[in-house]
C-alpha cells in the first residue's frame, strides 16, 4: 500500500479492526518513510453475477443500479446512508450464494420487503414505482394488502 502523503510503498499496518459485522476490516496504516498515517478498508468483493429481467433477457447486476433506486426512494427521509448501504450488501450475499441466479423479480421484493422495516414511506414509494401507481386509490389498495403482511 502506497503512502497517500509521499508515495513511499513501504507502509505498516499498526491497528485492524473487523467492521461491519465481519463483512470488512479496517486497517490503521503508517508510512515507515515520513511516518504519515492513513486509514484503509479491506471489503469483500462479490463475483458479479447475472440478474434475469422479466422480458427473459440477462444482464450483469449492477448495484449503483440498485443503490441509486433506493437512494431516490429515502430521498428526503431521515435514513442513515450506512443503514442502507448495510442493506445492499446483505441482500447481495443472499443473492450471490444464490447458484441459479437471481430474477429481478426476487431482488425487487426483497429490497422492498427491507424498506418496509426501515421505512414505511420508503417501502410505499419503492412499490409504486415497480407497481406504476397512476391514482391515489392505487396506494391506498397497496397500503390495504400489506398492512398485515410481513416478510419473511
Amino acid at each position: 500500500m502506497y503512502c497517500l502523503k509521499c508515495k513511499n510503498p513501504d507502509t505498516k499496518v499498526i491497528d485492524s479492526r473487523v467492521t461491519d459485522d465481519g463483512k470488512s476490516i479496517r486497517r490503521r496504516r503508517e508510512c515507515e518513510k515520513c511516518g504519515s498515517r492513513f486509514t484503509t478498508f479491506e471489503k469483500m468483493e462479490f463475483t458479479n453475477f447475472l440478474v434475469s429481467k422479466s422480458d427473459g433477457n440477462k444482464e450483469l447486476y449492477d448495484r449503483e443500479k440498485v443503490k441509486k433506486s433506493i437512494y431516490l426512494t429515502c430521498n428526503k427521509r431521515d435514513i442513515d446512508p450506512e443503514i442502507i448501504d448495510t442493506m445492499i450488501s446483505d441482500l447481495e450475499s443472499q443473492w450471490w450464494g444464490n447458484k441459479k441466479g437471481v430474477t429481478s423479480k426476487r431482488i425487487w421484493k426483497d429490497i422492498l420487503c427491507e424498506l418496509k422495516k426501515i421505512d414505511k414511506v420508503a417501502f410505499i414509494r419503492y412499490a409504486s414505482v415497480y407497481h406504476n401507481f397512476e391514482t391515489p386509490e392505487d396506494f391506498v389498495e397497496f397500503i390495504n394488502e400489506n398492512k398485515n403482511t410481513s416478510c419473511k
